[in-house]
């Protein structure tokens, strides 16, 4: 529900889709003329398709949502209403689940990031400056952010072969780094779908596997270390030990998980820093 003064138009971005996306977006349009528009983008990853619908898109601020949300009636408008003057380059809203979810019993969401794989984020009722990313399924900025900046990171994001992640909170880091201010306003709601696919023991460990990837790829050694075995600082070998010893002795099933999921998440972290050093030393 926007002022119909403000002119809006929802790019749809086709990253060789099998379905009939194309179809449905051009009905849509059909029945709406100006207001839809499809975009096809052969290169897989969602990346290429994020930094197309970029280059693409005609409006001064851009708002992100994925396919497998569905969004409040005020989302676009109370999600965007904070960039209109010129005191934020960004903004970003509350992603919840759909009504019906309820957690399994071996998940625990005491923490804020333990939801992460669900691709849920809410950080309270109160508005205000974000000192952290939002995800990307909520979230807008001024096009100058990218004309500034630079698009989302083609080596992160899911594409064939691999599910790593954090295109859309290194973008966003890359900008809170460089002191853009960004806007939390959690009045901008979408409620994620959460498939039963998600709701499984071995997505957490695969996606906190990749997550732990890609935080390497973007941070490198925290803290940086010279000393290493095979590219591995020796840090990261004591944590997986520490963490393997929390696995084994903990009791309640949440407890467990938590600590098999930090093993999964240094696995993940050796298994970069080798891969990094492997192609180093295969460059000539």
């Amino acid at each position: 529900m926007l002022p119909t003064t403000v002119e809006w138009e929802v790019l749809v971005v086709d990253n060789n889709s099998t379905d009939q996306t194309r179809e449905v977006v051009e009905e849509c349009s059909r029945r709406h003329p100006g207001r839809f528009r499809y975009l096809f983008e052969p290169t897989q990853g969602k990346s290429h398709a994020l930094n197309a619908g970029i280059r693409e898109a005609h409006g001064e601020i851009l708002a992100f949502m994925d396919d497998d949300v569905t969004v409040a009636p005020t989302w676009l408008m109370n999600l965007t209403a904070p960039l209109t003057g010129g005191n934020w380059t960004g903004s970003g809203g509350r992603i919840l689940p759909e009504r019906d979810f309820t957690p399994p019993r071996w998940l625990s969401l005491s923490g804020p990031y333990d939801a992460a794989p669900l691709a849920l984020w809410e950080r309270g009722l109160n508005a205000g400056p974000l000192d952290e990313p939002p995800f990307g399924t909520n979230m807008a900025f001024h096009r100058q952010a990218f004309e500034k900046f630079g698009g989302f990171r083609t080596d992160l994001g899911p594409q064939p072969g691999t599910e790593i992640r954090s295109e859309d909170t290194e973008f966003c880091r890359r900008l809170l780094d460089a002191s853009e201010r960004l806007y939390y306003e959690p009045s901008a709601i979408v409620y994620h779908s959460v498939n039963k696919e998600r709701i499984r023991k071995s997505y957490f460990l695969k996606w906190w596997f990749d997550k732990s990837r890609a935080d390497i790829r973007v941070h490198g050694a925290q803290p940086p270390t010279r000393w290493r075995v095979g590219g591995v600082p020796l840090y990261t070998f004591r944590r997986l030990v520490v963490w393997t010893l929390r696995w084994l002795l903990a009791v309640t099933p949440s407890r467990r998980f938590d600590c098999k999921l930090n093993v999964w998440k240094n696995l993940g972290a050796i298994f970069e820093f080798y891969h990094q050093w492997h192609g180093t030393r295969q460059t000539p």
